[in-house]
Parts: C-alpha cells; sequence; structure tokens
C-alpha cells in the first residue's frame, strides 16, 4: 500500500524509502520550539545532554508569548532564563517582547514553516503548521530538549483519517465551525494519535487561515497533527513568506486510511462548543438562551487579520452590549499594524471593546481576561476545559470570531445572520 502525506514526510525525514503506520522511527527536525512556559524545563533537560551548543542556532526558535509580556515576579524569572539561554546561543529565532507574537502565529508569518518540514513544538498546538503541508507535531519538554541538542525526534508514525470536503461554506461560516463540527462528530479522541489529512475539491474554498484553524485544533480531536495539500492558495502564502528551501508532498493514490469522512461544507452552519470539552457542539440553531459575561476574539487559532475582518464587519457603528467585557488580541505585531492600518481597532474601540498586545494570556487564564466563579464567555479560543479560563465555576464556549462579534452586541450567544 503506498502512504499518506504525513508517512511520505516522516519516511523523508527518517532517509528511509517508506513507512508504515505503527513503526517507530528517528526523523531530522527541520524546526524545533518552545514558549516560556516549557521551554525553562527544556533547556534544563538540554543541560544535562553535555552539550554546549543547540544543534543549529537557525533550526530552535523561542517565542515567550503565553505569560507575556509578564504577569507577575515567577513569569518574569522564566523569561530572563530563556533569554539568557537564547542570547547565549545566539539564536536566530528568539522573538523578544516587541517582536514577539503569538507562536503559531508567528513562525508561518516569519517564513520558518515550510511544506515537507518535519517541526516539533513544546506546545500542543505546534500542528497548525499541516496548513502548509508540513508535519508538524506537539511534544513534551524533555522531547524539546534532546531536539535542541540532537535535532533529530523519535516518533510512532500515525495512521491516518481522511476527510474529503466539498462544497463551499455559507456566510458567517468558518474553518473554526468545521473543525468544531468535526471534533463534535468524532469526540474529542476520535482521532487519537492519527494524521488528519484533509483533501477533496472544498480544499480550494477554505483560506489559508481556516485552514491554520482546522490544523490547530486537530490535537482537540487527539491526533498527532492534522495536514493539508500544498495547493495555490497555501503556495500564495508560501511564496509570500518562505524563502528556504522546501519539498511538496501528496498523498499516494492507494494511501491506506483507517477511516474516510466526507463532509459537505454548504452544509455547516455556526457552531458553538459548550463547557466542558469541545467536543460538546451545537449548531447555533440549537444553543438557545445563553447569557454571556465576557467575549474574547484572538489567539494562535482565531487571531489572524481575516478574523478581525470578520468581527469588524459585525461590530462596526454599533456598541457592545452593557455589562459585556470584550477583549481582541492579536496574533502578531504585524497583524497588530494591519488591523490598525485598516481602522479596525478604531473600530473596536468605538464599539466599547479593548485591543490588547500579542499574547497568549486570556485563552490559558493566564491573564488580562480571567474568568471569576459563574462568568461565562464566548471565546475564539480553541479549549474549553474547567477552569481553562479562570475560575474552575466559569464556563467558556468556543465560536467563530462571527458568533464572538454577534454575541459581544447582544450579550448572549447569537447567530450573525440574525443581527
Amino acid at each position: 500500500m503506498g502512504m499518506t502525506m504525513t508517512q511520505k514526510i516522516l519516511a523523508s525525514k527518517a532517509g528511509m524509502d517508506e513507512v508504515h503506520a505503527g513503526q517507530f522511527i528517528e526523523a531530522n527536525i527541520d524546526l524545533a520550539l518552545g514558549n516560556d512556559i516549557t521551554t525553562p524545563v527544556a533547556i534544563n533537560e538540554f543541560n544535562r545532554s553535555g552539550r554546549a551548543k543547540v544543534f543549529d542556532k537557525n533550526k530552535v526558535a523561542i517565542v515567550p508569548d503565553h505569560f507575556t509580556p509578564n504577569k507577575d515576579i515567577k513569569a518574569a524569572e522564566q523569561c530572563k532564563f530563556i533569554r539568557e539561554f537564547a542570547l547565549g546561543q545566539d539564536l536566530t529565532n528568539y522573538f523578544e517582547v516587541g517582536q514577539m507574537g503569538i507562536e503559531h502565529c508567528l513562525i508561518p508569518e516569519k517564513g520558518l514553516a515550510a511544506p515537507g518540514d518535519a517541526i516539533i513544538g513544546a506546545d500542543s498546538h505546534t500542528c497548525t503548521y499541516g496548513a502548509l503541508g508540513a508535519f508538524s507535531t506537539g511534544v513534551g519538554s524533555t522531547d524539546f530538549g534532546a531536539t535542541m541538542a540532537r535535532g533529530k525526534c523519535w516518533f510512532k508514525v500515525p495512521s491516518a483519517i481522511s476527510f474529503v470536503l466539498k462544497g463551499k461554506m455559507s456566510k458567517n461560516v468558518s474553518g473554526k465551525d468545521l473543525i468544531l463540527h468535526i471534533i463534535g462528530m468524532i469526540g474529542v479522541d476520535g482521532a487519537l494519535y492519527k494524521s488528519m489529512e484533509f483533501s477533496g475539491p472544498g480544499v480550494a474554498n477554505l483560506t489559508i487561515d481556516d485552514r491554520f484553524t482546522i490544523a490547530n485544533m486537530a490535537i482537540e480531536a487527539g491526533a498527532k497533527n492534522g495536514i493539508f495539500p500544498v495547493d495555490d492558495i497555501a503556495m500564495e502564502y508560501v511564496n509570500d513568506h518562505v524563502t528556504k528551501e522546501y519539498t511538496v508532498f501528496e498523498a499516494d493514490s492507494d494511501a491506506e486510511y483507517d477511516q474516510v469522512i466526507e463532509i459537505d461544507l454548504a452544509e455547516l452552519r455556526p457552531t458553538v462548543a459548550f463547557p466542558h470539552l469541545p467536543e460538546n457542539t451545537k449548531t447555533i440553531d440549537e444553543v438557545g438562551d445563553i447569557d454571556i459575561d465576557q467575549v474574547v476574539i484572538g489567539s494562535c487559532t482565531n487571531g489572524r487579520i481575516t478574523d478581525f475582518r470578520i468581527a469588524a464587519d459585525i461590530m462596526r457603528g454599533k456598541q457592545v452590549k452593557k455589562g459585556v467585557r470584550v477583549i481582541l488580541f492579536p496574533g502578531t505585531q504585524k497583524i497588530y499594524l494591519q488591523a490598525l492600518d485598516e481602522g479596525l481597532i478604531t473600530d473596536f474601540v468605538k464599539a466599547g471593546a479593548v485591543f490588547s498586545t500579542p499574547t497568549c494570556g486570556p485563552c490559558l487564564g493566564g491573564h488580562m481576561g480571567i474568568l471569576a466563579a459563574g462568568e461565562r464567555a464566548v471565546s475564539t479560543t480553541n479549549r474549553n476545559f474547567v477552569g481553562r479560563m479562570g475560575h474552575v465555576e466559569s464556563e467558556v464556549y468556543l465560536a467563530s470570531p462571527a458568533v464572538a462579534a454577534a454575541s459581544a452586541l447582544t450579550g448572549k450567544i447569537t447567530d450573525p445572520d440574525k443581527l
């Protein structure tokens, strides 16, 4: 049998003609990534290796983004620790405040993720880069530390689920709705240690930002990675950002999949994940009357310029519902400037929202948007576990930027089509 797209990349990086699901391999890594939470542990592991220098200063990236700008003394100490390491190693891709962004928005923007790459990151949403036809996956800090030393990482080759897309999504339906629909359908362990591979004519109707969102949340279905074919839309992004050499891989026509799932994009509706799991999904027509206290628009999932354009189109000239807090945070400084140049920040502030620096803070209950007991938030982030954004008695409802923006205006989870 032939190989899937993921299996072909892993075979190439392992220096093998072919690999098979379940096989253990050691693969060369094109980029190893860490953040301010996971990197301190990884540095300690690296130091235990006895190596004086990382395997390649151009292939290790560190982005302090979770508690950055520093929320407290402990966060400041962590960032100081990794800053001293990055400067001591003369890392090319260390991004401090002023240059930093949310890592999974910043890495593609900087051209550090390319088709055919094998990327590991000490953050579960490293699978984002599958939007560009890369194999990218999250690992623990120990694996990150070892990879910084050796430039290699062990993997069990994953089997795959094929998602064949057709049709085109309706207005106010986006990639976020598609991935929430899929997770609701197969569950948070429905793709456990599998590759989620997307294909079909409907892929051409997904923007690159849709694809980043979908690949980002593959982990929420338990997947090892999510990956898209490198078509004209992906190549347009690659040509605008990537300067290094890369290789485009395609799945074999006789590749073996554990399951094939066909999805008609035209049938999708705006979708909301209820507490406390991303699989607890309902369409906007099934939501009912849910009052909210806060709206968060941003994150590595939906903090790109298209997300803010969607939200601004809904909020422009209107007012946030009294009693609702609305926080928007972009993925990178470049996105921030673009939103500024397009007048989107002005639209948000006039509507009664706040526009933040790039940070992961609110998403993981870190800072700049913590929920109190009994509070509810609609968020465009990727997780809604118990206590994810604050108090264990708070609730997080995951939704698209369109639903989040509409809800900000009404104070209830709202169908943007009904404003």
